[in-house]
């Protein structure tokens, strides 16, 4: 073999080598390097994957009474190509649901071919949706959506969802993990005309959505709702705010801001409208803060309830600013403690805090959660504005004692009376009763006070006297109007000036917090309607009745004016109390014969009570309104037959 032909054999060998290391090496790139990426684009010309979740979870009010839910509706596609170019599919649809546009269809689909949404969320009836699926192109899928059975009722609570079903504000956005529950995933394969032909994969929920059962009590908030918003429409106001919570407990029973919104209908309302203020947007208390200043002088031993300060005839002089009383003519001179809080003197709340020096008050507002975030279930919620510095002016010290230059919200207000009321125990407040589970948030507490959800913050026997300096302000001070026959009364009003846009001051926040003291289950009421500009302006003039009102109409339901606890006052006539309860529960019902097939008389009674007799009679019931009924159809003493349907209207009691 000449040298020639080795060279040739040695070249033709060496392609060979070069050739199968091209090849090796694409091997590798497409089995190893690309083999992910390949196997993902082979799939999406034959496999399709869709999320899908559960029902979405519902809400309840305490008492399972349904707040937000589901209801059917339909959506409906196309995928353009496969009704062959025809338009006709697109004409038979729009005759069968009014609600699409045969133009509107046509122009979203116009150089489309593959899916297209038709409509979402329409409201469709069997036959409808049984004829639809026969139009060749045209798909239907069932689309629960969310609805809001009470419209306005707690709509800045629980929020909204969007077109999707995705929580956007309020509960339904801060669970909405909970609520939407684990997706299922469906993996399935398509012809060449995008259509599902065969299930690949079906991979099991492990979780179900939740239900949410909140602490509220849907009669209590439709009450407050009520009361609210004709104290705002009367005073002309901006707006108001109002919440109740079980001081033992921390459970709110009703929140609010009025003016609200529809979640049904939430494109149509004002954005400000949708905010929970009463916990996102703090505001000066005024002399409903007056109280802890007194709280934190008598823990400290500063001062006693009956201790006296001199009140320098109205006025005083602190640096180079007057500190005066809110009425001129409000000259006192030597005055206790627990007259500073009934009066409510800002010269003797003054003084007060000068004795206590700023470190100790600073104490036991933080102990309050005074600058902090209550930890309510609430979006948003504001912690408020409160100095961290570690001692005040003496003019910035004298303003925070009577609530200037502080910044509360209504929870933190309403959570921090909770605790007097409670004996000096705070209970962190929640919105949350139940849900079979336990209902977790990735919200995590941002301090120290926020995990002690229960705590003692104030001595028995200091509350003790707070709470006797309260119930002086409502017996013989600022807010003998909120009195309320047979109860004790003890509460604070409040008269704040507004702070405007531009730092100063401009109109008033009329506020009053109160609870009943002789019953069984103390409640606490914050009432506040912020700039009224009709009738008045004091706030127990203005947020007065809202707090009685509503209280009334709590003890009530409570039935607490049935156990009312012994009472030493001059004044108290058991056998008067007794003829009011009697003149209560008999008024236009003085027999409560129950006799099958004759309609019952149901006038007066209350809806837990009228739903048991239904029950009981097997009759058909339909309940509007909250209170006790006050009007009935049919009549009593008429017949029932199959189709009897009883309508019963159901208005707040009256005390007479």
């Amino acid at each position: 073999m000449n040298r020639l032909e080795k060279n040739r054999i040695i070249f033709v060998f060496t392609c060979f080598c070069l050739f199968f290391l091209l090849v090796l090496g694409k091997a590798f790139k497409v089995q190893l390097i690309d083999a992910s990426d390949l196997i993902v684009r082979a799939n999406s010309q034959f496999l399709r994957q869709a999320t899908v979740y559960p029902k979405r979870g519902n809400i309840y009010d305490r008492n399972g009474s349904p707040l937000a839910l589901n209801i059917q509706t339909y959506s409906i596609f196309t995928i353009p190509k496969s009704t062959d170019g025809k338009n006709d599919v697109y004409k038979k649809l729009a005759k069968l649901v009014p609600e699409l546009s045969y133009k509107e269809m046509i122009t979203s689909i116009k150089k489309r071919k593959r899916f297209t949404w038709l409509g979402r969320k329409l409201h469709l009836n069997k036959d409808q949706v049984e004829e639809i699926k026969e139009l060749k192109g045209i798909f239907i899928e069932g689309a629960p959506e969310r609805t809001y059975p009470n419209h306005e009722l707690l709509s800045q609570v629980v929020g909204f969802v969007g077109l999707d079903n995705n929580g956007l504000a309020g509960l339904e956005h801060l669970y909405d993990k909970e609520l939407k529950g684990d997706p299922v995933t469906l993996k399935y394969t398509i012809d060449n005309k995008g259509r599902a032909i065969k299930f690949e994969s079906h991979q099991n929920v492990t979780a179900q959505a939740k239900d949410i059962y909140l602490t509220i009590d849907k009669d209590v908030q439709g009450m407050a709702e009520k009361y609210l918003k004709e104290a705002v429409i009367l005073h002309n106001a901006d707006k108001g705010g109002v919440g109740v919570m079980d001081a033992a407990t921390g459970e709110i029973l009703a929140m609010a801001n009025y003016p609200s919104f529809d979640p049904n209908n939430v494109k149509n309302s004002n954005p400000e409208s949708r905010k929970l203020s009463f916990a996102t947007e703090p505001f000066e208390p005024g002399s409903t803060f007056k109280i802890f200043t007194a709280a934190s002088a008598i823990e400290n031993k500063v001062a006693k309830l009956s201790s006296t300060y001199y009140a320098e005839q109205g006025k005083m002089l602190v640096g180079n600013h007057w500190v005066k009383e809110a009425e001129s003519h409000e000259k006192y001179e030597w005055i206790s403690v627990a007259d500073i809080i009934k009066y409510s003197s800002n010269v003797g709340t003054t003084k007060l805090a000068f004795d206590l020096k700023f470190p100790r008050l600073k104490k036991t507002l933080k102990e309050f959660n005074i600058g902090n975030k209550t930890g309510v279930e609430v979006p948003g919620e504001s912690r408020g504005i409160f100095t961290e510095a570690d001692n005040v002016t003496p003019l910035s010290l004298s303003n925070m004692s009577f609530g200037q230059g502080v910044a509360v919200t209504g929870v933190q207000m309403l959570a921090a009376y909770s605790a007097i009321a409670n004996g000096g125990v705070y209970n962190q407040p929640t919105l949350i009763k139940k849900d079979g589970t336990t209902v977790k948030t990735d919200l995590e507490p941002e301090n120290e006070n926020q995990l002690a959800k229960k705590r003692r913050v104030l001595s028995k026997a200091t509350t003790d006297d707070l709470t006797k300096a309260l119930i002086g302000v409502v017996d013989s001070g600022t807010g003998t109007s909120v009195k309320i026959p047979h109860f004790q009364i003890a509460g604070k009003t409040a008269t704040a000036q507004r702070v405007d846009r531009n730092g100063g001051y401009h109109g008033y926040v009329s506020g009053f917090i109160g609870y009943p003291v002789n019953v069984d289950h103390r409640f606490v009421i914050v009432v506040y309607i912020d700039n009224p500009r009709t009738g008045g302006y004091y706030g127990a003039a203005v947020a007065g009745p809202v707090f009685k009102n509503l209280a009334e109409y709590m003890l009530y339901k409570n039935k607490d004016i049935s156990t009312i606890a012994e009472h030493k006052d001059d004044d108290y006539d058991l056998k008067k109390v007794k003829t009011n309860i009697d003149m209560v529960q008999v008024k236009e019902a003085s027999t409560r014969a129950l006799t099958p097939g004759i309609v019952p008389n149901m006038m007066g009674l209350d809806k837990i009570t009228t739903t048991n007799i239904g029950t009981k009679l097997n009759l058909q019931m339909v309940h509007k309104g909250m209170g006790v009924v006050s009007a009935q159809y049919p009549a009593a003493g008429s017949a029932i037959s199959e189709d009897t349907v009883v309508k019963l209207e159901y208005s707040p009691p009256t005390y007479e």
